[in-house]
C-alpha cells in the first residue's frame, strides 16, 4: 500500500474512512481480499510473506501497513506485512500493540503502520528510527514516509476524501473515492520528494495510480467502519499498465 487517505473519528457515521492503493510487482503472488479461512482477518494476502498488506476483523479494527521509500537505508528483516496480520490475529489493542511493538521495530524491513480498533488509531514506523504518534481526529495521509508527510500525490488524494466527507460521506456512492485513487496524473518535479531513486523514477511514482508492466497499482481499497461496529471494505484490483482485473465487496455485521 503506497498511498493512503484516511478519516479517523471526523464523521457523524464512519469511525474510519480510509482509501489507498497498493503498489507492488505484479509478478508476487497474492490472493484477493477475502475472510482468511487460518485467522480472523479480512483482506488480501501476500503468498510470498504470508502477510497483509490492509486488513481488518469483524470487531472492527484495522491495520495498514506501507514500506518507507528510502533506497539509503538497509532493507533487510522480516516483513512488514506481518505486523498487520500479526496483530489481526491477536486481541491486543492498537495503542497498546504501539508502544510494544518500538522495542522491536528494527528487526522489521522500513515500515509504517497503522493500528485502528475502537477507541484508538495509531501510527508506528521504524525509518530514521522507531517512533509512534496517536492519530487525532481528522483527515491524515500515508504515502511512503511520514505520517502527514506532504507527498503530492497523498495530499492531493487527502483532499478529494475531505470533500467526499464534506458531501455527506454517502456509504452508497464510492465513486469519488475510487475516481481519487485511479488519478494517475503526474505532479511537478518540484514537489516531489528525494528518496535516492533518481528523478525519472520519482516522477513516474508521483501519481495516485501507477501504470506499469512490471510494477505497479496492484489493489485499490476502501474501508468505511461505522461506529456500531459494521461496515464495508471494497476492493478492485489491476494488473500490467492497469488492466482491471476484478472487484471484492466484503459486508462487516455490527
Amino acid at each position: 500500500m503506497c498511498v493512503v487517505a484516511f478519516a479517523w473519528d471526523a464523521h457523524p457515521r464512519w469511525r474510519l474512512v480510509l482509501a489507498g492503493n497498493r503498489d507492488e510487482f505484479h509478478a508476487r503472488p497474492t490472493v484477493p481480499l477475502a475472510r482468511w479461512e487460518d485467522a480472523p482477518v479480512i483482506g488480501g494476502r501476500d503468498l510470498e510473506a504470508g502477510g497483509t498488506w490492509l486488513g481488518v476483523d469483524d470487531a472492527g479494527r484495522c491495520a495498514l501497513v506501507t514500506n518507507v521509500r528510502d533506497l539509503r537505508a538497509p532493507q533487510d528483516g522480516l516483513s512488514r506485512g506481518l505486523l498487520a496480520s500479526d496483530w489481526l490475529r491477536g486481541t491486543q489493542d492498537a495503542d497498546s500493540a504501539s508502544r510494544d511493538l518500538l522495542a522491536r521495530a528494527a528487526t522489521y524491513r522500513p515500515f509504517n503502520l497503522l493500528l485502528v480498533d475502537r477507541g484508538h488509531c495509531t501510527w508506528t514506523s521504524n525509518l530514521p528510527a522507531p517512533r509512534r504518534a496517536l492519530v487525532g481526529p481528522g483527515v491524515h495521509t500515508l504515502s511512503n514516509a511520514a505520517l502527514d508527510s506532504g507527498w503530492p500525490k497523498a495530499v492531493a488524494l487527502g483532499t478529494r476524501l475531505r470533500a467526499w466527507l464534506d458531501d455527506g460521506g454517502d456509504g452508497n456512492d464510492l465513486s469519488p473515492l475510487f475516481a481519487a485513487l485511479a488519478d494517475d496524473h503526474l505532479h511537478p518535479d518540484a514537489a516531489l520528494p528525494d528518496t535516492g531513486i533518481g528523478l525519472e523514477r520519482e516522477r513516474w511514482l508521483s501519481s495516485a495510480f501507477i501504470r506499469g508492466e512490471d510494477y505497479g497499482t496492484r489493489a485499490s481499497t476502501v474501508v468505511l467502519l461505522d461506529r456500531d461496529g459494521g461496515g464495508v471494505v471494497v476492493e478492485r484490483r489491476w494488473g500490467p499498465m492497469g488492466a482491471a482485473l476484478g472487484e471484492t465487496r466484503v459486508e462487516l455485521v455490527s
